[in-house]
């Protein structure tokens, strides 16, 4: 149970109570099944793509393509699944009349339960870290390239966590909050597709929105401040919306 004696403290009291949600929200996924399903299964599919691209390319290429093709798949389906329960599952226990009366605020609970997803998720790369040391272990891999790329799955799952819970803030319903989350993102993700039916200003702002225009340049090594700042502005915008969807369902 969530515990929160004291709304007041200024910094420390909003970081404190950030904490707490954040560690509630790590321990409810270490507690069910369906953070170690989830790992599980995004393991077990990454290290497939990496094995069958190193298997095609005669174990020449020592890169991690092969993982990065699937894992960048794999975090916009996984975010919608790891964020469905966050607080439509509440909305439906009950429980989420509690915490709306706790004194904490509306964006104490978005960024807490954002930042116990984030911890989970962060938690699932860290354990692909496997497929880079094989190929430190043997061949000799450009590190640079691995590094850039892993900083753009961490950037891309954070704006996709995001969007999930935005997701999840709309609906008492773990099912349609997936669904909705999962189509938000992969909208987002081919946005960038619909450039060749719009006027030309209109097709680079559409191309520039999308998830995926900015993600190739982390697999190339390459950092471009405009790539962080976008995936950083996303993350904040549906973190924003989902506290403002949170304020207006408190006042309904």
């Amino acid at each position: 149970m969530l515990r929160i004696h004291d709304g007041r403290g200024g910094r420390d009291g909003v970081l404190k109570h950030i904490g707490i949600i954040s560690c509630k929200e790590v321990r409810s996924y270490l507690t069910s099944p369906m953070a170690y399903i989830v790992t599980a299964i995004f393991l077990l599919l990454s290290g497939a793509f990496f094995t069958m691209y190193l298997a095609a390319a005669n174990y020449l290429d020592t890169s991690i393509r092969g993982f990065l093709h699937a894992a960048q798949f794999l975090i916009l389906l996984f975010a919608a699944v790891l964020t469905m329960r966050l607080i439509a599952e509440e909305k439906k226990l009950g429980t989420w009349e509690l915490l709306l009366t706790a004194p904490v605020r509306d964006s104490e609970i978005i960024l807490g339960k954002f930042l116990g997803s984030l911890a989970v998720l962060t938690g699932m790369l860290a354990l692909t870290l496997y497929y880079p040391l094989l190929l430190v272990v043997f061949g000799d891999p450009d590190l640079g390239p691995i590094g850039t790329s892993y900083l753009g799955l961490f950037l891309l799952g954070c704006a996709a966590l995001a969007v999930g819970i935005f997701a999840s803030s709309l609906t008492s319903n773990q099912i349609v909050a997936a669904v909705v989350s999962g189509g938000m993102l992969f909208a987002l993700w081919f946005l960038g597709q619909a450039r060749q039916f719009a006027p030309v200003a209109l097709g680079d702002l559409l191309a520039y929105l999308s998830l995926a225009h900015h993600f190739p340049d982390f697999i190339r090594g390459i950092v471009d401040t405009r790539a962080i700042v976008y995936y950083l502005s996303m993350t904040a915008l549906f973190l924003y919306l989902a506290i403002r969807s949170l304020e207006t369902g408190r006042w309904s």
